[in-house]
């Protein structure tokens, strides 16, 4: 059976392909502690439908090339944009 991997989309400037950051929690296995580990996963997107900061669902496939092994199934929730500032120029 195929591992499904839910993540956000870390950066889609390769074609046809995105990298996805899955968080997981875990607990320390002699202190109980509960920390994050993040990992890097690349996956192929066919149409290049994934953006920047898009909630995604991957799944395993055979190995597509050296560092890709997943597949993109489905955008979940569509970034919505980000916010800008514009610098303000300090007067001396």
């Amino acid at each position: 059976m195929a591992k499904t991997l839910t993540g956000v989309v870390t950066s889609d400037k390769a074609d046809k392909t995105i990298t996805v950051t899955v968080t997981s929690r875990q607990t320390h296995p002699i202190y109980g502690k509960l920390y994050s580990v993040n990992r890097k996963y690349m996956a192929h997107d066919e149409n290049n439908t994934a953006k920047k900061g898009d909630k995604v669902i991957i799944s395993e496939v055979r190995p597509l090339s050296k560092r890709k092994a997943f597949n993109l199934v489905e955008v979940i929730e569509k970034t919505h944009g980000t916010i800008q500032l514009k610098e303000d120029e300090a007067e001396v």
